[in-house]
This record gives C-alpha cells, structure tokens and sequence, in this order.
C-alpha cells in the first residue's frame, strides 16, 4: 500500500491521465446510449468528452490554460445546446485544482469561483428553458452553485494548509540552521577561553624556568645540588609547558585576555574540594570521594577536572530542582584521572547543553566535549537509570 502511494506521489500526471481515460470512456458510452438526441447532437457532444479529458488529464501541469479550456468547453456547450455529459465533472475538478494550486493566484483564483458561480445557474436556466419549465425547474438552478462552490471552498481550504505548512517547515529550517550557528558561536568562544587558560598556564611553567634558571646560575658555584636540583626542576617544567603548548594546536584564539586575567593561576584538582564545600554552602547536598593516591598532574588535566566539576554542579544547581543531590567521586588511575559526577534531580540532556557553562561563556556538554579533548579524554554523559544525570570522564596524564 505504500509503495502505491509513494507511486502516486512521484506520477501525479499519469494518475490524472488514467482519470482522463476512465472519464473519456464513460462520456463517449454516454453519448454512444443517447438514443434520444439526434446523430448531430451526438457528434457535437464528442469534443466536449475529448476537452473534458484533456483537462483532467494535464490539471496540474497547465492548470491555467486547462481552466480556460474547460471555460470554453462549457460555452460550447451553451451556444450549441448540447446536453450535459459525465464528462463534465471535469469543471469541478478544474475548479478545485486552481483553487488548491500555489502556483494561481488568488485573483486567478476568485475570477475561476466566480465564473463557475455564473455558470453553473446559466446552464441550468438554459437546459430548463429547453425542457419549457423554467418555474419547476428553479429548485434545480439554485442547487447547480452548490457543487462549483464546495469544489472551490476545498481547494482554497487545501491552499491554506499547504501554505501554512509550508511556513512551519521554512520556520523549522530557520530555527535549525539558528541553532547550529549558536552552537559553532559557542564552540568558538569556548575554545578562545580554553585557549586564554592554557596560555596562562604555559606562561606560568616559563616563568617558573625563568626563576629557577637564574637560581641555578647563582649557586652553580657554591652549592653544586641545589643547582642540579634546579636545573631538574627546568627539565620536567619545561617538558610540561611543552605538552601544553602541543594542547594549543589548532585551537583559534579569537579575542585577547584583559589585563586582569594575565597570568592569573588557574584551579586545580585540590581546588575542587573546596568548590564542593562552596556548592554545599549554597544548598546543594553534595557527596564528595577520592579514590588512589593523589599525586600532581599536567596543569591542563587539572584545570579541565576542575571546569567539568564546576559546570556538572553549576547544572545540577539549576535543572535538579530544590531537593536534588549531587556526588562527585575522583578516581586516581595509574596511567589518568576519573572523574563520576550525578545527580538524583530531574535536569535533561537538552537543557544541560543548552544552557550556559558554570561562568555563562560555555554551552554545557559543548564546552565540557571541547575541554577533555583538549587533553585527549573522553566522556560520557547522559540520563542515569531511574532518574538524574551523570557525567563521567576520563582524563590521560598524556595525550593519546
């Protein structure tokens, strides 16, 4: 059944052409069994059947010229006094097919009811007036309108709707091609402030290298160790602005930091516990755990650890609702940092995306996404069984 309809769809003009043929095949057996008429008015009846056909045939490829056809035909059929034929339901059918189309317009549209208004009161007054009873026959004329104006009043219905389902689907594109440069907005910004962080956090290891190379080179002399200790200290530094620089690869920096937010230091994974006791402080019941032994980490894990924790609990703040509880465990592997944050509350993924990051420069789960594959983690976020939500995440000490 659906392959039909899907037929249907594609082949409109040979549907119609099937209706032409069916309806050509009845109009001629009609004039054919006409025993009452004469051979003349048979033979005059035959190009309204073929007219007829024609116009139901190419409807909707030629809508105007067929409409003015199907005028003509009905003209003919006054001047020549031919009887009506089955045929002749095409002039409803080209009426309702104008009315529908988008392509007419809606003065083509009017000036078509109009004309089969008139027309259709016309051939009945003139078929009453052959059959000499025009006064029993009033009855008859005022219904002949009925059929011309509920064609039309469908078509002009079907109008609308296509029209107004037209304009959902333009508004629907609209909002969807919107929403897409929200979102390339938002991963850009996001990725400008991740690139400010970093660069702050390279500039502090060199300044840390610059300090302890001119340590060095005072005590060289005088205190050998201290200057191997110091130069060791330079070594793994900068090794680690190395590894965060390789980080900045690729991301645009679009605007620059204020001179405020010049080498101002960053938060690290020993800072989250006491965001967790600033959450607690705000009304949120928040569970906190660390599992395996802590031990420094790369800057940049850190900091991302850090904004994942915040954002997970800024959302939960704002989606969990008043009663909502919130965990977060840290997990120190051997070779990364876990991080599980849930929560019991009613927060959705959509809204979690949607809505802006812990500081209103992030887009959720974007922002979250951009920071961990900065440092080549992975996440998992969504819905949890029964109820809240869960982020997870798993950060390298190195790149993979």
């Amino acid at each position: 059944m659906q392959r039909l309809y899907d037929f249907l769809r594609r082949h409109p003009t040979g549907v119609d052409s099937f209706w032409a043929v069916l309806l050509f095949g009845i109009g001629m057996l009609q004039v054919a069994d006409d025993s009452s008429s004469s051979t003349t008015a048979r033979m005059l009846a035959v190009p309204v059947v073929v007219a007829m056909s024609i116009v139901v045939a190419l409807r909707r490829k030629w809508t105007r010229a067929m409409f003015w056809l199907a005028a003509a035909t009905g003209v003919y059929q006054l001047i020549t006094h031919t009887d009506a034929n089955p045929a002749d339901v095409a002039m409803l059918i080209i009426l309702y097919t104008v009315a529908a189309s988008s392509e007419i317009s809606r003065l083509m549209s009017r000036t078509a009811f109009a004309i089969g208004f008139i027309a259709s009161p016309v051939y009945a007054v003139r078929f009453a007036v052959d059959q000499g009873n025009l006064r029993d026959n009033a009855l008859s004329v005022l219904f002949a309108i009925v059929p011309f104006a509920l064609a039309w009043v469908l078509g002009d219905s079907l109008r609308t709707r296509r029209a107004y389902y037209a304009q959902l689907v333009e508004r629907n594109q609209r909002l969807e091609n919107q929403r897409e440069a929200q979102a390339k907005v938002a991963v850009a910004a996001e990725r400008a402030r991740i690139a400010r962080e970093l660069h702050d956090v390279v500039a502090h290891n060199v300044s840390v290298m610059v300090v302890q190379a001119d340590g060095a080179a005072y005590v060289m002399d005088a205190a050998p160790e201290q200057a191997k200790e110091a130069l060791q200290t330079i070594s793994g530094t900068g090794r680690q602005a190395l590894a965060e620089m390789r980080r900045l690869l690729g991301v645009l920096r679009t605007g620059e930091p204020q001179e405020s937010e010049d080498y101002v230091p960053q938060p690290d994974v020993e800072q989250i516990e006491v965001l967790v006791e600033q959450v607690r402080a705000a009304g949120l019941v928040v569970d906190f755990e660390v599992e395996g032994a802590p031990r420094p980490l790369p800057t940049g894990v850190e900091l991302t650890a850090y904004r994942i924790v915040q954002e997970a609990l800024t959302n939960t703040r704002k989606h969990g609702g008043p009663d909502a509880k919130a965990s977060v465990r840290l997990v120190y592997f051997d070779d990364g940092l876990g991080l599980l944050v849930e929560d019991d509350g009613r927060g959705a993924a959509h809204e979690l995306y949607e809505d802006g990051g812990a500081d209103g420069a992030g887009h959720g789960l974007i922002g979250m996404r951009e920071r961990i594959g900065m440092v080549g983690g992975t996440l998992d976020a969504g819905p949890r069984p029964g109820g809240g939500f869960r982020i997870s995440a798993l950060l390298p000490l190195k790149k993979r």
